[in-house]
């Protein structure tokens, strides 16, 4: 009899990785219009807290299923949730829908021609890192699940998220705002999962790492206070330039000479100077901004105390007084190592063993990092570069392009990674309360 249960309880827990019957049809039904969808959504961009018509796009279509929508959450923000015919947890899926001051600079038909204000300027607007891929692919999920809520069980929460690539100076946006306002409440997420388009990576490969994968993202000012003198006497003054570079080389012996590089990378870059006005006045002051990428919480608490020890004392060391202050942009994204192992089966039976690969650090950065920050979450790359190609245009360029063949894989992947999420935490139940 014990034998008996405990292959009954391995059927169970095996059984929710089998293939979903009946599923094949709604993919292949819905690939076109994600790709439509994706289309519609690049030639008409939006920029960040700004997304009005991407959100009335996608609010009517989750309402078109049947799903329960809200909407202005987090100022542009749309979220919706689907019941699934059996209770049990509850998985949630974020799209960043926002896109970017670039002009576009190719003959796609569906080339952003829209214009827009940003920062006083006028510039293009442009889904130059493939926001309207993810949101498509959400859509697209969103349709096959609600036309599968006798497979689920438990609740699907989707997630269309504002203001990714940051909220205009002087307003709150992203993925930090949503989760203040309670975006993963009631219902309570368990865990959540995300997806980004890599246009470097070949269509029908997935990429991820567990543990820390992007960078957490931190902004810094430094202002240098020295004395203004004529520029052929810098005996007289005290200058703030020359004080800056010694900040800027002390700043990168932190992460040269005090970091351990062999765990995990850092950086920091100074961005900008702004000091002077004359060629032959050595001015009083002087500005710097730049930005700190870390990968694991030590190495951050470790790099942002040697900053606020050190900028102060170059700048004493040489008569000067200089201020820095340090603002948090994102936390690291990091995939939860159980979560990852847990869902590792689904992705490769979806995309196939070889495809799913493992992939180093990027110390670029990603707000999901919030929702992970609360609860379990798994965030990986799919491929958007047509197979063959020799060059790939970078993320948030003018050039940037995307494979849409690429995009049925996102919805395949997310939907079955909720299936098996959802159907697995019930077998998890049955084999403890056994």
């Amino acid at each position: 009899m014990k034998n008996f249960l405990s292959l009954m309880l391995f059927l169970i827990g095996s059984s929710a990785f089998a293939q979903y019957s009946g599923l094949e049809k709604d993919y292949k039904s819905v690939e076109n219009k994600v790709i439509e969808w994706r289309r519609d959504i690049h030639q008409n961009p939006e920029l960040s807290n700004r997304e009005f018509k991407t959100a009335e796009k996608i609010a009517k279509h989750l309402r078109s299923l049947g799903i329960e929508v809200q909407t202005g959450v987090a100022h542009t923000g749309v979220v919706g949730i689907l019941k699934g015919d059996q209770d049990g947890k509850v998985i949630a899926l974020r799209a960043d829908i926002d896109a970017l001051p670039v002009y576009e600079r190719n003959d796609l038909p569906y080339k952003s021609n829209v214009t827009s204000e940003f920062l006083g300027e006028k510039v293009g607007v442009m889904h130059a890192c493939g926001h309207d891929t993810h949101t498509a692919i959400l859509m697209g999920v969103a349709e096959v699940l609600s036309k599968n809520k006798d497979k689920i069980k438990g609740t699907v929460k989707f997630i269309f998220q504002p203001a990714e690539e940051g909220p205009p100076p002087g307003e709150e946006g992203g993925a930090l705002l949503m989760v203040k306002e309670g975006v993963l409440k009631n219902p309570d997420v368990d865990a959540i999962f995300g997806l980004h388009i890599n246009s470097q990576t070949p269509v029908g490969v997935i990429r991820y790492k567990s543990g820390g994968t992007m960078a957490a993202a931190q902004s810094f000012t430094i202002n240098v206070k020295g004395k203004q003198s004529h520029g052929s006497q810098p005996w007289s003054g005290i200058d703030p330039i020359m004080i800056s570079a010694k900040i800027i080389d002390g700043l990168q012996t932190i992460i040269s000479r005090e970091v351990n590089l062999t765990q995990e990378a850092a950086v920091i870059t100074v961005g900008k100077i702004k000091s002077g006005v004359r060629f032959n006045i050595i001015p009083e002051s002087a500005e710097m901004i730049g930005t700190i990428r870390t990968l694991d919480y030590d190495m951050k608490d470790h790099i942002n105390k040697r900053m606020m020890e050190m900028v102060p004392d170059i700048a004493k060391a040489y008569g000067a007084v200089a201020t820095i202050e340090i603002k948090d942009a994102t936390d690291i994204t990091y995939n939860d190592p159980a979560l990852v192992e847990q869902m590792l089966p689904t992705m490769k039976r979806v995309a196939g063993d070889s495809n799913v690969q493992t992939q180093n650090a990027v110390t670029g950065a990603e707000d999901f990092s919030y929702f992970q920050r609360e609860v379990p979450g798994f965030f990986f790359f799919l491929g958007g570069m047509t197979p063959g190609t020799t060059e790939s245009f970078p993320h948030h360029t003018p050039d940037f392009l995307i494979d849409d063949s690429g995009l049925n894989l996102g919805v395949r992947t997310l939907t079955e990674m909720s299936l098996d999420y959802l159907n697995r935490s019930i077998s998890n139940d049955t084999k403890i309360k056994g």
